[in-house]
C-alpha cells in the first residue's frame, strides 16, 4: 500500500512538472564539435531523462552479465547444503529405527555434501557402529579429536567403545580427558567416578566425588554416603597395616552415615582392642539401633575382652532390647544362649519365630539346641528342616549374594549397592526344591525295604509272562526270607512246608524228594560285601538234586544302596555323624 501510495505521488508529480515546462517555453542551444544544437526545454529534459535510464539498464544488464557466474556457483553450494542436512536428517532417523542400509547410504551423501558438517562425522561413526565396524567407528572418532568442535564428542565415543570392549584402561583414560576438558559434563564426572570406585582407587574416588558435588551431578545426601563407603573400603584394606588410620577412616565414614554396619563394625573393632571398651559399645549400639545385623551382635559381645559366655550373654540381651521386634536380636540371644549352654534361654528367644516357615539360621540353632539338650532325633528333624527353610537374609547387589559386604557392585560397579534383605526366592513359602518326603508309618525292617527294593524274578528268564518290576511274584518256586546276611529259603505256598534239614536228611528213593526237589538259591556278594555276605553266598541244595541244573538264581545284595528313604541298619548317632548333617546346611 505504501509503494502504490508513493507511485502514485510520484506520477503526479512527474505530470506536474511536465505541465509546468510546456507552460514554459523556451530554448536549450549546445554547441559541441562543430554541431549546434537547440531545442526547446521541454524536449531537452525528456531526452536527458530517456538518456540516465537507458545507461542505468545498460550498467544494470553489464552487472548481471558479470555476477552470473558466482551466482550460479552459490546456487550450487546452496543446493548441496540443502541436500547435505536433508540426508543427515534422514540418516538420522535410519539409524533410530536400525535401518543399515539406509543409513549407509544416506551417510555417503552427507559426506559429499558437507564433508565439514560435525553431525557428518556423527552420522558415520553411528552408521559403522549400526554395522558392527568398530574399527571404522574408532577411526571416525579418532578424526573428530583434531576439530575443537567435535573433540568432546570424539572423546565420548571412543568412551563408549572401550566400554562396550571391556577396555576398562582406555575407558578409564577417555574419561579423566573428558573430565579435564569440561568438568561440567556429568556423563564424564559420573564414569570417572564409577571406574575409579571399581579399581578400588578410592583416593582419585573421593576427589572425582568431590568434583561431581561441586557441579551439581550429586545431591549432598547422596554425596555424603558414598563418600562414607569409600571411607569404609579405605579403612577395611588399612585396617591390618594401620589401625589408627582406619580408626579415622571408620569414624568420619559414621558420622556421614551412622546407619553403615560395616563401619560401626570396623570402628567397634578398633576401639575395642584399644581398650576403649565403652566408647566402641556406645559406636556399635547407635548402629544397631539403626540398622540390626548380627556383625553387630557379635562386635558388641566381644567388645569387652575375659568376659565368660554368660556374661556375654547379658550384654547381648541388653543390645536386643534396644530393638525388640527385629529378629536379629532374638538370633543373638539365642547364638549368645547356645555358647553359654543356656538351652532353655536359647529355645525361649527363638520360640515367637517357629510357627511360620523359620528361616535355616534358625533351624540350625534350634538343632544345636536340641543337640545340646540331649535330644539327638529333634537335633536330626532340626537340621533335615534346615535344608529346606527359607533362605536368611544376607547382603545382595543386583541379584548378587555375598556373604559379606562389598563397597562396589561387581555385577554393575554401582557404589553401595548393597543391602541387608532376604534374596528374592526366600519371600514367601519355602523353596520347593528341597522338600523331603519323610515316613510318618510305623518304624520298617532293613531287611524288608531291601526285598522291596529288589524283587525276586520269575525262575525261568525265558517265560514270556514275567510280572512287572515291583510286583509281587506269585509263581516263584521260592520265596526270599530275612536279611542278606542270613537267607533262608521256603518252598512255595503250594506245597507243604518242609524243613531244610528233613529233606536233606530223607533218602533219594524217597516220595516227597522225588515230587519236591530243593530249589537252589544263589547270593552273589557285590565288591563291598564282607565276611558275612560271603558266607551268605553258599549254595544250598538236596542230597537228591545233586548234579541237576537249578531251577533260578535269586541275586540278593549285602546291603541296600545309599538313599535317603532306606534307613540304615543300626542307628548312628555318633558325633562324626551329626557332624556331617550340621555341615550340610550351607549359611
Amino acid at each position: 500500500m505504501t509503494r502504490i501510495l508513493f507511485f502514485t505521488l510520484f506520477v503526479i508529480a512527474a505530470a506536474l512538472g511536465l505541465a509546468w515546462l510546456a507552460d514554459r517555453p523556451g530554448t536549450i542551444s549546445v554547441e559541441w564539435l562543430g554541431y549546434q544544437i537547440e531545442t526547446s526545454a521541454f524536449v531537452g529534459v525528456v531526452s536527458l531523462s530517456v538518456f540516465v535510464v537507458a545507461v542505468i539498464l545498460i550498467l544494470a544488464i553489464l552487472r548481471y552479465i558479470w555476477t552470473r557466474p558466482s551466482a550460479v556457483a552459490a546456487h550450487m553450494r546452496q543446493r548441496k547444503q540443502k541436500q547435505g542436512f536433508d540426508a543427515l536428517s534422514r540418516g538420522l532417523v535410519a539409524i533410530g529405527v536400525g535401518d543399515r542400509a539406509q543409513a549407509q547410504r544416506y551417510a555417503g551423501v552427507a559426506q559429499r555434501n558437507l564433508p565439514q558438517e560435525p553431525l557428518t562425522a556423527l552420522l558415520k561413526a553411528q552408521t559403522a557402529q549400526l554395522k558392527g565396524d568398530d574399527a571404522a567407528a574408532r577411526r571416525t572418532f579418532e578424526g573428530m579429536l583434531d576439530n575443537h568442535d567435535t573433540e568432546l564428542l570424539g572423546v565420548r565415543g571412543l568412551f563408549l567403545e572401550a566400554k562396550r570392549a571391556g577396555d576398562e584402561g582406555a575407558a578409564l583414560v577417555l574419561a579423566q580427558q573428558a573430565v579435564d576438558r569440561n568438568p561440567k559434563l556429568a556423563w564424564g564426572v559420573n564414569a570417572l567416578f564409577d571406574l575409579q570406585a571399581r579399581s578400588g582407587d578410592w583416593d582419585r574416588a573421593l576427589n572425582t566425588l568431590a568434583v561431581a558435588r561441586q557441579n551439581g551431578h550429586v545431591d549432598s545426601k547422596s554425596a555424603n554416603r558414598r563418600r562414607a563407603v569409600l571411607l569404609t573400603a579405605e579403612a577395611r584394606e588399612t585396617e591390618a597395616f594401620d589401625p589408627s588410620k582406619a580408626l579415622i577412616l571408620a569414624n568420619e565414614a559414621l558420622r556421614l552415615a551412622p546407619s553403615l554396619v560395616p563401619a560401626a563394625e570396623i570402628a567397634g573393632r578398633l576401639l575395642a582392642s584399644k581398650g576403649e571398651v565403652r566408647a566402641a559399645s556406645r559406636q556399635i549400639l547407635r548402629t544397631w539401633t539403626l540398622s540390626p545385623h548380627p556383625s553387630l551382635a557379635v562386635a558388641y559381645a566381644f567388645a569387652k575382652p575375659g568376659l565368660s559366655p554368660k556374661d556375654r550373654l547379658k550384654r547381648v540381651e541388653y543390645l536386643a532390647k534396644q530393638t525388640p521386634d527385629d529378629v536379629e536380636g532374638s538370633v543373638a540371644i539365642a547364638q549368645a544362649a547356645v555358647e553359654a549352654q543356656e538351652w532353655d534361654r536359647a529355645r525361649e528367644a527363638l520360640e515367637p519365630y517357629l510357627e511360620e516357615a523359620p528361616s535355616a539360621r534358625i533351624c540350625t540353632l534350634m538343632a544345636r539346641i536340641e543337640g545340646g539338650s540331649g535330644d539327638k532325633g529333634r537335633e536330626r528333624e532340626w537340621l533335615a528342616r534346615a535344608l529346606r527353610a527359607p533362605r536368611d537374609r544376607a547382603w545382595i547387589a543386583d541379584g548378587y549374594v555375598s556373604d559379606r559386604w562389598l563397597p562396589v557392585s561387581p555385577v554393575t560397579g554401582v557404589v553401595d549397592a548393597f543391602e541387608w534383605k532376604a534374596p528374592a526366592d526366600a519371600i514367601g513359602r519355602p523353596d520347593e526344591t528341597l522338600q523331603i518326603d519323610e515316613w510318618t508309618g510305623p518304624p520298617r525292617d532293613a531287611s524288608a525295604m531291601r526285598r522291596d527294593s529288589h524283587p525276586a524274578h520269575a525262575p525261568d528268564l525265558q517265560d514270556e509272562a514275567r510280572p512287572a518290576l515291583g510286583e509281587p511274584v506269585t509263581e516263584s518256586p521260592s520265596v526270599i526270607e530275612g536279611t542278606a546276611e542270613e537267607v533262608a529259603v521256603s518252598p512255595p505256598p503250594s506245597a507243604e512246608p518242609q524243613p531244610a534239614e528233613t529233606a536233606a536228611a530223607q533218602p533219594e528213593d524217597s516220595p516227597s524228594a522225588q515230587a519236591a526237589p530243593a530249589p537252589v538259591t544263589s547270593v552273589t556278594p557285590t565288591e563291598n560285601a564282607g565276611p558275612e555276605a560271603s558266607s551268605a553266598s553258599a549254595v544250598k541244595t538236596g542230597d537228591g538234586a545233586a548234579g541237576e541244573k537249578p531251577s533260578a538264581s535269586i541275586l540278593v545284595p549285602p546291603r541296600a544302596p545309599d538313599d535317603p528313604g532306606v534307613a540304615p541298619d543300626t542307628e548312628d548317632e555318633s558325633e562324626v555323624s551329626l557332624e556331617r548333617l550340621r555341615s550340610a546346611h550351607i549359611r
